[in-house]
């Protein structure tokens, strides 16, 4: 409860900050608007379902992407912790290809795919993909010996000994894993829209670049944080110290 007030306040004194700053500024409210016509703005594009639209558009994209980047991280954090030769390989590939930023990719995408949703979707899986991969790979080689022993010792092999003793031993860093695959689709998928357009926040962002109007920029990028740290705190996290708490980390 200390920490809500905290920030609240602290939050508050921002905004008192920017308003008053904005005011007193000498530049004109396009260039740096108050705090009030932001709100209005944002206020406006809600009720008039533009920036609903486009929370849908992003939304729809990054789940769908992060949901691929998923499957497709821990299906190749599988293969090269079972296989030496997987890892010395695609491993040592993958880890150079996480250090490509996603937003890399969109060229590629658009002569791949043209330029339309098929080109987003792509770099936000790319975006996530080599992050969960390498959080996944961490995670089932850190699952302690001796409950591959034990278990192994009572019959359990196969999909049986994944299912039962992998998986349920590395979820502690699939979970940290998940979160940064988040974050760095979240990131591509902004990237990608403000380039490929398509709707979407990333989108209203480009288009409130191109009329000059910082009040509809700032407005989306309130919304593009306060999404971001709602999914980081109310799901993410809130899993994690899930998790941690019930494996007894913390």
């Amino acid at each position: 409860m200390i920490t809500f007030w905290r920030r609240t306040l602290f939050i508050g004194l921002l905004a008192v900050i920017w308003e008053v700053t904005s005011r007193l500024s000498s530049l004109p409210d396009f260039m740096f608007p108050t705090l009030t016509q932001v709100l209005q703005t944002l206020f406006t594009g809600i009720i008039s379902g533009q920036i609903t639209t486009a929370i849908f558009t992003s939304m729809i994209r990054l789940l769908i992407g992060f949901s691929i980047a998923v499957v497709i991280g821990l299906f190749l954090g599988y293969l090269i912790w079972r296989s030496k030769l997987v890892e010395d390989t695609l491993g040592f590939l993958i880890t150079a290809l996480q250090s490509i930023p996603s937003i890399v990719w969109f060229p590629l995408a658009i002569i791949w795919f043209g330029l339309n949703n098929f080109s987003i979707l792509f770099i936000v899986t790319i975006g996530a993909t080599w992050t969960m991969t390498i959080s996944a790979t961490s995670g089932f080689k850190n699952v302690p010996t001796l409950y591959q022993r034990v278990a192994k010792t009572l019959g359990s092999n196969g999909f049986h000994f994944l299912r039962t003793v992998i998986l349920p031993a590395s979820v502690p860093q699939i979970i940290s894993g998940l979160r940064i695959a988040w974050a760095f689709s979240w990131r591509a998928l902004m990237a990608g829209e403000l380039l490929g357009g398509g709707g979407g926040l990333g989108h209203l962002l480009e288009t409130g670049r191109s009329l000059g109007q910082m009040d509809l920029v700032i407005s989306v990028m309130i919304i593009i944080g306060v999404i971001g740290t709602i999914m980081d705190n109310l799901v993410f996290l809130r899993l994690e110290r899930s998790v941690q708490k019930k494996w007894g980390i913390s």
